[in-house]
């Protein structure tokens, strides 16, 4: 034992000194090139001289990299972690120029702009050199990624010998997207698991299943950590009991959303047994939390480590330097590929200009890596139950299309992700069980204002009576909305040159009032959903009550082609869904006469009368038109790849597991909901626990629900 110490110890001190030795060798040849960096005085001075110089100065920069940045890092925790990624180059520069400022020799001397390019080439070389040296030494491998951990099990309990569970979401990922992508060999390492014939025997299994009439992250998400769905009909709504819009990815809506789940299952989440929580808008009950969303709010403690995560990783200068370069890289990547769909005239497309390069770059390669990064931690600490989100392909998708080669790019380089988490896991004290899920998928299409040259809130508005910009008023669906308005109102048709006077407006079962004007309605999106409530009306308001304040509105939005059908509440029925041609369903004959649900697929009228029951379902609930044969939706975004209503691919995400669990669910039934995912989790986690403890069949589990 005490040989292999020593030799362990040697085999550093070497790898310490190649290293070295290479970044001297890198420091001369930048000398060399750059016009403002010299190792020598302006008299001259000899080879050795410049070598030592160059030496020390390699030394220098190799301590200060090691002991200083991780201390500026921590203190840069209070900067957003957008503009952290791109000091890294500032940061690294200063401290090169403050190496040569304590070489002994005194020689050195660089211009600071030039200190940022020589400090990040350093940092390269040094990192690829220590990583090369490092490659057939399972030992250094597994020393390198606890290095990466965000946090290490210090003291405690010995690590369990049961297996744990890592599920790794890759967000808006379809069903359809991941088979096409394994199929045209983008994802090796999926396409390995998945494999069969040739004599090679599969790992895992795939299996679909189908999210809620709110086909987004924050619905399924907060389904699949804390068991609950309910009362989350959007990813934006209004909530008039509280007067405020409810956001899924706004820190307050997160914590607010993650308090009712708790309080309606009474449990703490999927995650609180030794659990953790990575890149996710909930925590899950998690005690070990890094960049989750609803603990951002909180003050920084103990209680909140929510940056932990870009500490851990940026306090490795190399791993700083690498992810600022990739940074720089995405960032050109995209601004040459929105040039090209632009010069192409590519279409359906939507504006990328702005910052939306810098936001895509930071969801395709700071917050993966971070979170790659986390999650290997979690792994090599023998955590149990781990759960961590990446965003990149989601953040790609809508801006250049679900099937587009830009996506496709980001998927391979989410299946690299995956495959440093599988060997993580070979390292780790204890087996794991990798599970890889979706949130939802992506639907195709292009905006709703693109085909029509309005938005749903000016269709609105002119259904309404009210006035509209007057882009929209020149568009045909404004000048119809205008028109069906003036013949409800029974006043004459407005003509060309007569100005826009807007009804006035009628109180629920009242007469008009134009003492009170109407403050006009409240129009979100989320994606190919829409939403429009009516703040000055305290309850949800009836089909009725909406006619007989805005007459033509319910008739001039059913009947808009872009409109696939409306949800509101009736008087009579209870809840009725809408169509064009004066289609009026109530909600308890779907099953029997779906009318416009039909070509949105099963389960649409189940999903439409679910958000129904909700208590802040808007008055009016608007799908857009889906097209069955091309899988096409009108997002009321602007993005020609969305999600968040009903119709393709969207509502189609996936589950991939281990064959070594139990199924999803028994042969022929359908995983429904991010509830339903949920208690699927819960029973793998219970079943690495052994056979003492009891699992519960399918059949309880749905009674329990």
């Amino acid at each position: 034992m005490r040989g292999v110490r020593w030799r362990r110890i040697a085999s550093q001190v070497g790898r310490s000194v190649t290293v070295w030795a290479v970044s001297t060798l890198t420091m001369l040849l930048l000398a060399g090139l750059l016009p403002d960096f010299r190792l020598q005085s302006a008299d001259g001075d000899s080879a050795t001289r410049i070598a030592v110089t160059a030496a020390l100065g390699a030394g220098a920069f190799g301590v200060l990299s090691a002991v200083v940045w991780p201390l500026l890092v921590r203190l840069l925790l209070l900067v957003p972690a957008f503009v952290l990624g791109l000091l890294v180059f500032f940061l690294n520069g200063s401290l090169l120029l403050l190496a040569l400022r304590l070489n002994p020799s005194g020689q050195g001397e660089v211009a600071p702009e030039t200190a940022v390019i020589v400090a990040a080439v350093m940092s390269a070389v040094a990192s690829a050199t220590g990583a090369a040296l490092a490659v057939r030494d399972d030992d250094a491998y597994r020393r390198r990624l606890l290095r990466l951990a965000y946090r290490r099990r210090r003291a405690g309990p010995p690590c369990a010998a049961t297996p744990g569970l890592v599920c790794v979401q890759l967000d808006g990922v379809g069903h359809d997207v991941l088979t096409h992508a394994v199929g045209e060999g983008l994802m090796p390492t999926v396409g390995r698991w998945l494999a069969s014939g040739d004599g090679v025997r599969p790992t895992h299994r795939l299996a679909p299943w189908r999210t809620d009439w709110s086909s987004q992250t924050g619905a399924s998400q907060l389904g699949i950590l804390h068991g609950s769905t309910f009362d989350v009909p959007a990813f934006r709504w209004y909530e008039k009991d509280r007067g405020e819009v409810m956001v899924c990815n706004r820190p307050t809506s997160a914590v607010e959303l993650q308090r009712r789940a708790t309080a309606h299952t009474g449990d703490g989440g999927l995650l609180t047994v030794d659990g953790a929580s990575r890149g996710n808008l909930f925590g899950g009950g998690a005690g070990e939390l890094a960049l989750v969303l609803s603990i951002a709010t909180r003050r920084r403690g103990r209680d909140n480590r929510s940056r932990a995560g870009y500490f851990a990783y940026f306090s490795d200068p190399a791993n700083a330097v690498r992810t600022a370069l990739s940074f720089v890289a995405e960032v050109a990547r995209e601004i040459g590929q929105s040039t090209r769909a632009r010069i192409r005239g590519q279409r359906p497309r939507v504006s990328r200009g702005g910052l939306y390069p810098f936001v895509r770059a930071f969801a395709t390669v700071v917050e993966r890596d971070v979170v790659v990064a986390a999650v290997m931690g979690d792994l090599l600490a023998g955590r149990t139950a781990v759960y961590a989100d990446l965003v990149a392909y989601d953040e790609v998708a809508h801006h250049s299309g679900p099937c587009s080669r830009d996506a496709e790019k980001v998927l391979q380089r989410l299946d690299r992700s995956l495959a440093l988490i599988e060997k993580a896991a070979e390292h780790a004290p204890r087996p794991y069980r990798i599970v890889v899920l979706s949130d939802h998928g992506q639907s195709p299409g292009e905006t709703f204002r693109a085909r029509y040259g309005l938005t749903l809130a000016d269709l609105v508005r002119a259904g309404c009576g009210l006035p509209v910009p007057r882009r929209a008023e020149r568009t045909r669906s404004g000048a119809e909305a205008r028109t069906a308005v003036r013949a409800a109102l029974r006043r004459p048709v407005e003509e060309k040159g007569e100005r826009h006077r807007p009804a006035p407006a009628l109180r629920a079962g009242g007469p008009p009032s134009r003492s009170a004007p109407d403050s006009g309605p409240i129009v979100l999106a989320s994606g190919n959903l829409g939403l429009v409530s009516f703040p000055d009306v305290r309850h949800r308001m009836t089909k009725e009550e909406i006619e007989a304040r805005h007459p033509a509105l319910l008739t001039t939005l059913a009947n808009h082609p872009g409109i696939g059908f409306l949800l509101v509440r009736s008087e009579e029925h209870d809840g009725v869904v809408l169509g064009p041609y004066g289609t009026e369903i109530p909600l308890a004959e779907l099953d029997h006469e779906p009318g416009p649900l039909a070509r949105f697929g099963p389960g649409a009228a189940d999903a439409v009368r679910r958000t129904h029951t909700f208590p802040h379902t808007a008055d009016i609930m608007v799908n857009s038109f889906h097209d069955p044969a091309d899988g096409e939706v009108l997002s009321f975004e602007e993005q020609i790849g969305s999600h968040g209503g009903l119709g393709g691919a969207q509502s189609h995400p996936f589950l991939l597991s281990p064959l070594t669990l139990s199924a999803p669910v028994e042969e022929g039934a359908e995983l429904t909901g991010a509830e339903h995912v949920h208690r699927v989790l819960r029973r793998w986690l219970r079943e690495a626990n052994g056979p003492q403890v009891p699992i519960a069949t399918e059949a309880e589990e749905e009674r329990a629900a």
